[in-house]
């Protein structure tokens, strides 16, 4: 079992951070795991993208390039990773900021209005984490109750009082 998940979006989204909670969620898991992130000088506002290995074998490379799964936030990331996913493979877009359908047909695709949901939810910033939630649903690569350790592990103790927020985000995903 292998899921090479990249997370790909606008600085300031959330993108490093889904990242890395997923990694943890696969560390909790027992699960080999692999985060790389990546961003632009520019950060907020500028690209980012995080490469997630979760395998039950020893990671080779923390680099990814044909994810059998893409978690997109933005437009130009969509544009620059669609053709990258493995066929086969599942792309989960946020269709609230990615107005364009999919080329591919040898691939699964998920649309989810993550930013929508989160503003109507009154998060806007766990946009996020509604995305991780539906990437949860969709691949069952780890457990809720392993997301929901690797939360209690994540976010930093200043924002410990977001926990259920955070919880609330993805459940509102992983049902959608």
């Amino acid at each position: 079992m292998i899921h090479e998940i990249l997370f790909a979006g606008f600085g300031g989204q959330g993108i490093l951070f889904s990242g890395k909670v997923a990694a943890y969620a696969g560390l909790v898991d027992g699960l080999e795991v692999s985060w790389l992130p990546s961003y632009g000088p520019e950060m907020r506002g500028g690209t980012a993208s995080c490469h997630v290995i979760l395998s039950d074998a020893p990671v080779g490379s923390p680099i990814i390039n044909n994810p059998t799964e893409l978690v997109v936030m933005n437009l130009p990331s969509f544009d620059k990773f669609e053709k990258t996913v493995a066929a086969g493979g599942n792309m989960i877009i946020d269709s609230s900021l990615v107005g364009k359908a999919p080329s591919r047909t040898d691939v699964g695709v998920h649309l989810i209005p993550a930013t929508q949901m989160a503003n109507d939810m009154g998060i806007p910033k766990l946009a996020n984490m509604i995305m991780l939630g539906k990437l949860i649903a969709v691949t069952g690569a780890v457990s809720m109750d392993c997301v929901k350790t690797a939360l209690t592990k994540s976010i930093p103790a200043s924002k410990q009082a977001l926990f259920d927020t955070n919880v609330k985000a993805i459940e509102a995903g992983n049902n959608y």
